[in-house]
Formats: C-alpha cells, structure tokens, sequence
C-alpha cells in the first residue's frame, strides 16, 4: 500500500517561502495524481493543488494562486510544493494524497485512499 511522507513544514514570518515534499520511500509515485491539502483546526480540510501523472497542474484555492507551486520529479518518487509569499492564512498542517487513475484530480477528499501524516505550516511575525 502507498504510503506518503511529507516534510518541510516549520514557521516562518510573512512574506517568507517554504517547500514542503511529498515522498514516497517505498513505491513509485510516477504513476499517482499527488495532491495538496490544508486543514486549520475547526475548519474543513481545503484542496489546494494537484498534479496529475502526466505533470498537469489544476489549482483548487484562489488565495494560493500566484504564489504556489506544485511539481514532482519522479526519478525521486518526490512531489514538491512551493509556497511563496506566504500570509498568516496559510498556517495549517498541510497533507499530500495520492490518487488513481494518476490522469485524474479529483478536488474531494474521499477520492484519495492515500495519506501522509500532515505537517505543520506556520506564517507569523
């Protein structure tokens, strides 16, 4: 079974960057549409980016737009997300999913059967 581990999280002040990863240490991921998602205490957990296994991005959160990116390299069986410019609104702990068929980013998560662990992402001065 897929399993997912990110890293990266931490804090940093606001307007600062951070890249988090998504990696799988056991399997390939080529084959997998990764996606990200955030989740504030209270709140429901919010889709921000996917990409799919031909490399085609699809952004599900206005306020990231501009200023996140998402990309993979598959020779490390690792998806990145790049966050720039980054707000206080961005604190959450931020999970990657995985999902087949991998040409495929569904925008719900129900339709992810894989998980990582979440890591923590805080933006304060």
């Amino acid at each position: 079974q897929l399993q997912l581990v990110e890293s990266g999280g931490g804090s940093v002040q606001p307007g600062g960057s951070l890249r988090l990863s998504c990696a799988a240490p056991e399997f390939t991921l080529q084959y997998y549409a990764i996606a990200w998602f955030r989740q504030v205490p209270g709140k429901e957990r919010e889709a921000v980016l996917c990409i799919t296994s031909g490399g085609s991005s699809r952004n599900y959160a206005d306020s990231v737009k501009g200023r996140f990116i998402i990309s993979r390299d598959n020779a490390k069986s690792t998806v990145y997300l790049q966050m720039n410019s980054l707000k206080p609104e961005d604190t959450a702990v931020y999970y990657c999913a995985g999902n087949l068929p991998g040409r495929l980013c569904p925008v719900a998560q129900s339709a992810y059967n894989y998980w990582g662990q979440g890591t923590q992402v805080t933006v304060s001065s």
